[in-house]
């Protein structure tokens, strides 16, 4: 797990190069929206059992079948199961977030996770809608509107939503 300085540094180190206006600014980006970053943690950590709770409660209104016998979510063994990896995918943005690196992502939660679901027999659908909801939940949270602190965000909401949706589990 590296955060954004770490791996443009490295990339650079690997090639022998001193940082270019490319590096340089990639750095500035991180730094200039490092506030934004941090009071979005904040509101993580706070607020995160509260984020799931509603996520799931908007999911399950939206998908009424995965709670119903022979859905995904019957049993409280498969409800519990689906309420912990609303909070990975909730707990690993955060960690994408103060990085400034979406890498994590795919270290921690997505490789592999298309093995896992299609063994167990999980479609993708109700994971991308969850995590589209984690997403607006947030974003409701900090209040924010369109622009920079939005795309900051929604970055790793987005990338997990579009990794996923190639997948096509």
């Amino acid at each position: 797990m590296q955060d954004a300085i770490t791996n443009i540094l490295n990339k650079y180190d690997l090639t022998g190069r001193y940082l270019d206006s490319i590096a340089i600014d990639k750095i500035e980006s991180y730094f200039s929206t490092g506030l934004e970053r941090i009071k979005t943690i904040e509101i993580i950590n706070s607020q995160a059992s509260k984020i799931v709770r509603e996520t799931a409660a908007q999911l399950y209104e939206e998908q009424p079948e995965l709670l119903r016998p022979g859905g995904n979510s019957y049993t409280t063994r498969r409800y519990a199961a689906c309420l912990r990896d609303i909070e990975y995918y909730l707990r690993y943005a955060s960690y994408a977030l103060i990085a400034g690196d979406i890498n994590i992502l795919n270290e921690r939660v997505l490789d592999g996770l298309r093995d896992t679901y299609n063994s167990l027999g999980v479609p993708i659908a109700p994971t991308v809608r969850s995590i589209q909801l984690l997403q607006e939940i947030l974003q409701d949270k900090i209040k924010i509107g369109k622009g920079d602190n939005e795309l900051l965000v929604s970055e790793p909401f987005e990338y997990m939503i579009d990794v996923l949706g190639e997948q096509n589990i």
